[in-house]
């Protein structure tokens, strides 16, 4: 496994011409008798020091696997020997000191005969976890699911099944835990409405505050449908596409009880800054601002908690259908913007390319199940509500203070 320093320029051809790790041959030369990138003297490298059975694994500039003139006489000769493996395409930010994409390079000397004619591309690009705005990562699961695609192809179709039944069963063990976390933010929620309705009770019928009071005594349902037995080993694959059918329903429960939950806490935190910026809630004897202030403090906890929870939830489930729905029979096939297998033929008619997205096609344009548009319309007016209530406010304070001020 190697993580060589990308595109080393103009490297002197007279001291490394006669290198036999240079199977292939030198890369071009230029004018200057220097080497002017030093990738592919890298990968012959690479190559040299694997044994009959030899295996490599390393990162490349993603300009490599499409370079041209010498470089391109290179890779020809290196895919001819019928020992790259597999080719991932890695998009931009995953370095934390550079911003250029890369390519995973699989080498394997010791290749079965049935796939000594192909190589497998896999297109990562649309697959990452965006960690700050500049750099980007994998999740686990994410590192697993790639890692799966490579198991189908050799194959190894067990090892995919059981990580299917791992992310099932995972998605059973935290749907167990949702009911105690849901609890406990409704208990929170209690004690918050406990400590604001002595005051609100005070207010006029038709008052904006006593509104939201409605609105924050939503009723927050007990969860979602209780998780199905979990398995103790792993099921068939129609077993576990019914199980699958089942835990779907499951997150899409979690989902909407992160609105719900998520709509309680905001509204009951609106509430409290209307209350005091509106109703002068502090100089009230029924309204208690420390206490009030920690139960809030304790209700948001809760409730990051209990998303927290949902949403691991249905994380889990989204990794099994991430699976089952791009490989529906456990088997290796190609997949639009994902993977493809290709024969050494369709690499010799692309000029020798290397570049899964070459092959790999596009993948078709997925639904973002974490966004919710209603929710955010929701958020968005509520937030306008409070603006223009505080816009109101001051504009009769400015009025107050023109009309104080001496004629």
């Amino acid at each position: 496994m190697a993580n060589p320093p990308f595109n080393v320029d103009e490297v002197d051809a007279g001291k490394v011409s006669k290198d036999r790790r240079l199977p292939f041959g030198l890369p071009g030369v230029n004018k200057t008798k220097k080497v002017s990138n030093g990738n592919y003297l890298w990968i012959s490298y690479f190559y040299s020091y694997l044994g009959p059975k030899g295996r490599a694994g390393f990162v490349m500039s993603s300009q490599a696997s499409s370079a041209g003139h010498g470089e391109a006489d290179v890779r020809r000769k290196l895919v001819q020997t019928g020992d790259v493996d597999v080719m991932i395409s890695i998009r931009s930010n995953f370095f934390y000191t550079r911003t250029v994409p890369c390519e995973l390079w699989q080498l394997d000397r010791g290749k079965p005969m049935d796939r000594r004619d192909t190589v497998l591309m896999i297109d990562a690009r649309n697959v990452y976890r965006k960690v700050t705005r500049k750099i980007y990562d994998f999740t686990p699961e994410q590192l697993q699911n790639l890692t799966s695609i490579v198991w189908l192809y050799r194959g190894q179709r067990d090892r995919f099944l059981d990580l299917v039944q791992s992310y099932l069963d995972r998605t059973q063990q935290e749907a167990a835990a949702i009911a105690p976390q849901l609890d406990a933010f409704r208990a929170a929620h209690a004690a918050l409405a406990e400590a604001t309705n002595p005051f609100v009770q005070t207010l006029p019928a038709d008052s904006p505050i006593r509104q939201l009071a409605c609105g924050a005594d939503l009723q927050v349902c007990a969860g979602p449908p209780g998780p199905a037995r979990r398995a103790t080993a792993r099921r068939s694959l129609t077993a576990q596409k019914d199980l699958l059918t089942k835990l779907a329903t499951l997150a899409a429960s979690c989902r909407t009880l992160i609105k719900d939950v998520d709509l309680v806490s905001k509204t009951a935190t609106r509430l409290i800054d209307a209350a005091e910026k509106d109703a002068a809630a502090r100089d009230h004897d029924l309204w208690d601002s420390r206490a009030i202030g920690r139960l809030a403090k304790e209700l948001e906890a809760h409730r990051k908690d209990a998303v927290d929870q949902l949403k691991l939830t249905a994380y889990f489930e989204r990794q099994a259908d991430w699976l089952l729905s791009r490989f529906p029979d456990a088997e290796f096939t190609a997949v639009p913007g994902l993977c493809r297998a290709v024969t050494l033929s369709d690499i010799e008619a692309a000029d020798w390319s290397l570049t899964p997205g070459r092959y790999v096609g596009v993948a078709p344009a997925e639904v973002d199940e974490d966004f919710d548009f209603e929710q955010t319309m929701r958020d968005i007016h509520a937030e306008l509500a409070d603006l223009n209530r505080e816009a109101c406010s001051l504009a009769a304070k400015i009025q107050a203070n023109f009309e104080s001020l001496p004629k």
